[in-house]
């Protein structure tokens, strides 16, 4: 037991992201205390105090909740470090000052903590004026307090010195050159140990000779501080890999080694039960057996174990305050986003062509079971999922759940979607299979779409096959991923659901842009040498390779953010537009699985039921002014679709067709169009005997809809899109999914911008066309309407 505590290993808890509860530290002491692990230690972070925490004492409630966490640890037989960073305003010079430090730690002293920590990481180098009169430099002033501080406390066992300079390239000029490092090691207590992160704040490996380096200058061996599975920097990130790039055998030129983890707590079984797997590694007798640790091996141990986590049953007491709130605010969903669609003032009022759903009814009362089946039985959703030939737009699933509403929490995680789950969110310097899968798989396709352009010349029909049968191989990846989120959502562990949703939910939202992208691409893409094509130059300025290749071994993560969300994302032709992919994940997680591709003929007869009974809610029953059922529809879709389907995407759900987005590439060659070819089509199907008073009206606005739009405005926004989805949608978040996936599609064919129409008093709609980085054009000047012109560039 005394060797196994000699040296250092453990978790660094509290100093970014919000705090973990004391549930969640005791079942992290349970973890540490099976697995081997002997070390916690403790960052205390308060709201906004954080660095101005140390000149606070303890309140009494708060002495009593520390010392509940000191015993609770110290039961486990766990050494448990407190830690203060006071440089960030600290005068070393100040007696008050470091009576002041003193009173706080003796204060934790007495609780019955033996081991601290004095952190002075990521603070700026200068002295005040009376500090640059009392010390010969910035190192010695820390090591003077901080050796004043540890004889205080009379020279605990366990003493941690965190220097400003705590990674290669942090040194000036380098790590044997450095004089900050120097004054450390000549002056710093032998005892106390200096933290070190290796050669970057996040070291994808710990190589021995850059560690005997830092011995030999700080005369110790110092403590690693691990930011490899640490997802502060990042909001889009999280690390489930296994604990990797550090030798079992690296421990004998070590003091010990922290696992700083994910801010998550869910999400760190795996890092910790593999950091615990090569700590016992290294702890063996056997030379022979020193270097047994393999991190494949280790990951797939620490699988099976989670396995049984990740589907018991919540316990009391686990849930974290977040979820809690999620809980509690679950009652009443927040439907600022929804996009419900069409609504006139009178029998036929007059609409802007092409509405971000205009004018849109308030969401209606909870249903019960009986007004769902009338509602099902009226507006049957069951349309035949078509799709192009060579590319399959989903396999058939056989699913569970019904309506739209919220998951209950019943599932159960598959160790293939584990796995899935850990590929896609493995480690910062490196992807998991599934993800080098999932980004090779794009690049490829994306990079020969040629072959497969609306206007290429003969192709060979061999590589034409090749690209179709990987873009099956891409689909069938992001239709895992879209099971893996819903069953992320239904799994019985709500802990794990509240901390890895917002991950698996956005990788799930990329995920259905890349696959309607990727069906897109296959007859609708254009060529070089079409007239409106910029598609060449476009892919040119998106990305070409990863982000790991981009930053290499030597660089920090952050300089490439997202993750595999952020490289999905970079390799479309709208990535480099974060607004449209940042976004934070709804409040109401769903199971729902969505589906967004491109419009196929078939799909029409759906769409105009679709949008005539949003109609038909919207002016609570009554037929406008023609009894026809395709009026609403000819007038809101039919022009797209009969004119530009390459443009047209639709939403479906587990229940059939739940929401479209239609566009047009170019609004001057359109409107010709429609004068020379659409409107003498409904003429003749809408006046073949002259027609009703109200349908002669009918036409007579179909004709006003395609008036002109000022120059200015199409000379810098060519296109238009219009989109409607049901209004019951629990998840609107797809809303802007797909919308995103209609701007990648213009985009890539050369358009330049995009805008759409919103009643001035659609103050939802505008909020959600703002946040997507539209912006308002025109007020009342368009064509004489009192719609808002919102736009954007591409």
């Amino acid at each position: 037991m005394e060797e196994n505590q000699h040296f250092i290993c453990g978790v660094v808890e509290g100093f970014y992201g919000r705090p973990w509860s004391m549930d969640q530290r005791r079942i992290l002491f349970q973890w540490m205390q099976k697995w081997g692990l002997n070390t916690y230690l403790y960052g205390p972070k308060d709201d906004l105090k954080h660095r101005l925490l140390w000149r606070e004492v303890y309140s009494p409630e708060e002495e009593g909740q520390l010392r509940t966490l000191i015993e609770e640890a110290q039961s486990r037989g766990l050494r448990f470090v407190y830690a203060l960073s006071p440089g960030q305003d600290i005068v070393f010079s100040s007696p008050c000052d470091l009576t002041l430090l003193k009173r706080k730690l003796r204060q934790v002293s007495d609780l019955g903590c033996r081991a601290f920590a004095i952190l002075f990481d990521d603070i700026d180098h200068s002295l005040c004026q009376a500090d640059s009169e009392a010390f010969s430099s910035f190192a010695h002033a820390q090591v003077t307090v901080t050796n004043e501080i540890y004889r205080f406390l009379g020279e605990p066992s366990v003493f941690l010195f965190c220097p400003t300079e705590y990674c290669g390239s942090l040194c000036s000029p380098s790590v044997q050159k450095s004089p900050y490092l120097q004054t450390v090691g000549e002056d710093l207590l032998p005892k106390i140990t200096v933290i070190w992160t290796g050669s970057r704040v996040i070291s994808k490996n710990l190589p021995v000779d850059r560690l005997a380096e830092v011995e030999s200058v700080l005369q110790r061996p110092p403590l690693i501080w691990d930011n490899l599975h640490a997802n502060d920097y990042d909001s889009r990130r999280l690390f489930l890999g296994p604990f990797k790039g550090r030798e079992p055998w690296l421990r004998g030129h070590l003091r010990g080694l922290l696992l700083n983890p994910n801010c998550e707590f869910e999400a760190n079984y795996i890092p910790l039960h593999t950091l615990a797997s090569w700590y016992r590694a290294g702890s063996q007798e056997r030379k022979d057996v020193e270097t047994d640790y393999c991190p494949d091996r280790a990951l797939s141990a620490a699988l099976h174990d989670w396995m049984d986590e990740l589907n018991q049953p919540l316990q009391a007491g686990r849930q974290s305050s977040r979820g809690d709130q999620r809980c509690s605010r679950a009652k009443t969903p927040d439907r600022s986003d929804s996009t419900a669609t069409f609504r006139g003032t009178s029998v036929v009022a007059k609409l802007p062509v092409f509405p971000l759903n205009s004018s849109s009814p308030p969401p209606s009362p909870t249903k019960g079971k009986g007004e769902r089946a009338v509602e099902a039985a009226e507006s049957p959703r069951q349309p035949e999922r078509a799709s192009r030939p060579g590319i399959p737009t989903g396999r058939t699933h056989t699913y569970k759940s019904q309506g739209r509403g919220l998951c209950g929490g019943k599932g159960l995680l598959s160790e293939s979607q584990v796995r899935l789950l850990v590929g896609l969110h493995y480690l910062p310097h490196e992807h998991g299979p599934s993800a080098q899968k999932l980004l090779q798989d794009l690049t490829w396709l994306k990079s020969n779409c040629h072959l497969v352009s609306a206007n290429s010349k003969k192709t060979s029909p061999h590589k034409v096959d090749e690209w179709r049968s990987r873009a099956s191989e891409f689909l069938s990846l992001c239709e895992d991923i879209a099971q893996l989120h819903c069953s992320v959502v239904g799994a019985a562990n709500r802990a794990v659901l509240y901390d890895l949703y917002p991950y698996v939910w956005d990788l799930r939202n990329m995920a259905l842009v890349a696959k309607a992208f990727v069906c897109w691409l296959d007859g609708y893409v254009l060529n070089d040498s079409a007239t409106l094509a910029s598609w060449k130059n476009c892919f040119q300025l998106c990305g070409k390779t990863t982000g790991t290749d981009v930053a290499g071994d030597e660089s920090e993560p952050w300089a490439f953010k997202g993750g595999v969300s952020g490289e999905v994302q970079m390799l479309l032709p709208v990535g480099g537009s974060s607004e449209l992919f940042t976004h934070p994940p709804p409040l109401f997680p769903t199971s729902r699985l969505y589906n967004i591709r491109p419009y196929h003929s078939k799909d029409k007869v759906e769409l105009y039921r679709m949008v005539r009974q949003l109609h038909l809610r919207s002016h609570c029953g009554q037929e406008s002014g023609s009894s026809h059922p395709d009026v609403v529809g000819d007038r809101c879709l039919g022009p797209c679709l009969a004119l530009c389907p390459e443009y047209s995407f639709i939403l479906e759900d587990e229940l059939g067709l739940c929401g479209c987005i239609l566009g047009i590439m170019d609004v001057r060659s359109f409107a010709k169009r429609c004068q020379s070819s659409w409107l003498p089509a409904m003429r003749d199907k809408y006046l073949p005997n002259g027609g009703h008073s109200n349908t002669q009206e009918l036409i007579k606005l179909m004709e006003e809809d395609q008036g002109e739009y000022p120059d200015s405005l199409l000379y810098h926004f060519p296109s238009q899109l219009r989109l409607d989805t049901l209004p019951e949608l629990v998840d609107v978040s797809v809303s802007r999914t797909l919308l995103v996936t209609l701007l990648v599609a213009l985009k890539a064919n050369g358009s330049q911008g995009v805008f759409c129409e919103v009643q001035p008093t659609d103050r939802q709609r505008l909020e959600f066309l703002s946040k997507l980085g539209f912006l308002e054009i025109l007020r009342g000047e368009a064509r004489s309407r009192e719609g808002v012109v919102m736009a954007r560039l591409l």
